[in-house]
């Protein structure tokens, strides 16, 4: 195992077993820059680490089923199910907040992290399906699903 998949491997268990916002943040370079679909392009280790504090918050049982787990060079790429139940604030883009709706969510999705000289994340992409975790959460108009 290199230092990629090690790295990757603490991330996971950083947002879901310990729920540890200090120890994701210093898991990232300090000018990293990370992409997902509700948060976008995020730059630098201050404003990716508020990006998982929100969705720690909001899912406080979070956990991860591995499907797959790669790592080529100095990317580790896993797929899997993250898994837990809204207990938490919702946060919208606009700063305010939706209360929990305490459903149960289980998205698939993709993650790759490119870790640096440093052994700290420099690049993070994050793929999921929006719509359906909208969806699991209750927060889809009735016609829309």
């Amino acid at each position: 195992m290199g230092q990629a998949r090690e790295v990757m491997d603490r991330l996971t268990e950083s947002l879901t077993r310990q729920a540890d916002s200090r120890r994701v943040g210093e898991l990232f370079a300090e000018d990293a820059v990370a992409f997902t679909p509700d948060g976008g392009e995020m730059h630098g280790r201050a404003e990716i680490t508020q990006y998982w504090r929100q969705l720690t918050d909001m899912i406080t049982d979070a956990r991860y089923e591995p499907v797959h787990s790669y790592e080529i060079g100095n990317t580790a790429i896993d797929e899997g199910f993250f898994t837990g139940r809204n207990t938490g604030p919702i946060q919208l883009p606009s700063g305010e907040s939706l209360p929990p709706t305490q459903k149960q969510i289980r998205l698939r999705g993709v993650d790759l992290a490119t870790v640096g000289a440093e052994g700290k994340i420099v690049d993070y992409r994050l793929y999921f399906d929006e719509m359906e975790f909208m969806e699991q959460l209750g927060l889809l108009p009735e016609e829309l699903t």
